[in-house]
């Protein structure tokens, strides 16, 4: 069997459900790597100056989707980043199209289970608001909902039982195995 080539990562994207580690392990991941960290919802926020909370409740989810997937775009064409996604941006089909198929990305599912998800949101409290906790809709039956949409990444790692730096150990051991990756020095500015 030949070993098909490695192509060339410009961009690590971590996706998942809230409370799966993607903010905490991909600045890890950046810092390892001597990329630039981009946190999503903190990019939305910066450019709307509106927390998620704030956007959810004045303009409503659909407005927020068309943000996530505006800022995608925007990303798509930058290297060396590592991108932390709002959990529920893989639910866009443009959007996941997108992040799946642009050459030169890696889009990493971090799973766990459920109980570690709620557990894990629990333990952040009140620091950080996630609307879609109080959705009317159990925190259950959202996470099945995605788990398709994460499922269509191109590498899963399990979190469980692994702490932020265990996770990010795995994800450069996976994403090793099938893309070529520029590690710089950290604190060296890419291109």
């Amino acid at each position: 069997m030949k070993k098909q080539a490695q192509q060339p990562l410009s961009r690590l994207i971590l996706t998942g459900f809230m409370g799966a580690g993607k903010s905490t392990v991909g600045a890890i991941l950046a810092r390892d790597l001597g990329w630039r960290f981009v946190d999503l919802d903190h990019m939305i926020e910066a450019s709307c100056q509106r927390t998620v909370a704030e956007i959810f409740r004045d303009y409503g989810e659909a407005n927020f989707r068309e943000r996530e997937r505006q800022a995608v775009l925007q990303l798509s064409s930058e290297e060396r980043i590592v991108l932390a996604l709002g959990g529920g941006t893989v639910e866009d089909e443009f959007t996941r199209s997108l992040l799946i198929n642009s050459p030169g990305n890696c889009l990493v599912f971090l799973e766990a289970e459920l109980p570690d998800l709620l557990a894990r949101c629990a333990l952040q409290g009140a620091g950080k608001i996630r609307p879609l906790l109080a959705a009317t809709e159990s925190f259950e039956a959202r996470h099945n909902r995605r788990l398709p949409h994460y499922r269509a990444a191109h590498l899963t790692v399990m979190t469980t039982g692994l702490g932020p730096r265990g996770v990010a150990d795995r994800v450069l051991e996976q994403a090793n195995i099938q893309w070529l990756i520029d590690v710089r020095e950290a604190g060296t500015p890419g291109k």
